[in-house]
């Protein structure tokens, strides 16, 4: 028997360097350090793309957009997120709600919130009070807590139409 309701999880890490612009759930946030990664590395578009293929069984976002391939380098996270929400409409997958949970000790998240719920949101093509984001330091423990890097988490609920 199939199940009409699918949960997926998601989870990405991405190391704190200079030079790079610090750029989370499409908000770039003015930071002394910014996120290493192939494409633009948005910690949190990149957690909440797995937790979507998680639904589906699609994967993760390595195997739609592989760090070897030349043409996703510097890619917009939010364009990637599109596609992967798109793909899961064409399993027969409606989006239903998700939450997300950025861990890092700074920059501050608060400020950008509403606004990083606004643009995934619009990424996947549904009402902001279906998109949660919230944050959360690690009291200065760990590689987040030390500023060596940011890591998000995502869930999410999505219904089988077809």
């Amino acid at each position: 028997m199939q199940h009409a309701l699918r949960i997926g999880h998601g989870y990405d890490v991405h190391r704190l360097v200079d030079g790079r612009r610090c750029i989370i759930g499409g908000v770039e946030i003015p930071y002394e350090k910014g996120l290493l990664g192939h494409s633009d590395a948005d910690v949190l578009a990149h957690a909440l793309a797995d937790a979507i293929l998680g639904a589906c069984r699609g994967g993760d976002i390595g195997k739609l957009f592989p760090d070897t391939d030349p043409a996703y380098e510097g890619a917009d996270s939010l364009v990637l997120l599109r596609r992967v929400m798109e793909y899961a409409r064409e399993l027969g997958y409606a989006f239903v709600d998700a939450d997300c949970t950025i861990a890092c000790q700074a920059p501050k998240i608060s400020p950008y919130r509403d606004q990083m719920r606004e643009n995934l949101a619009s990424a996947l093509d549904v009402s902001v009070d279906q998109v949660g984001v919230k944050a959360t330091t690690t009291e200065k423990l760990g590689w987040e807590g030390k500023g060596e890097g940011i890591g998000a988490w995502a869930v999410c609920l999505f219904e089988r139409c077809s």
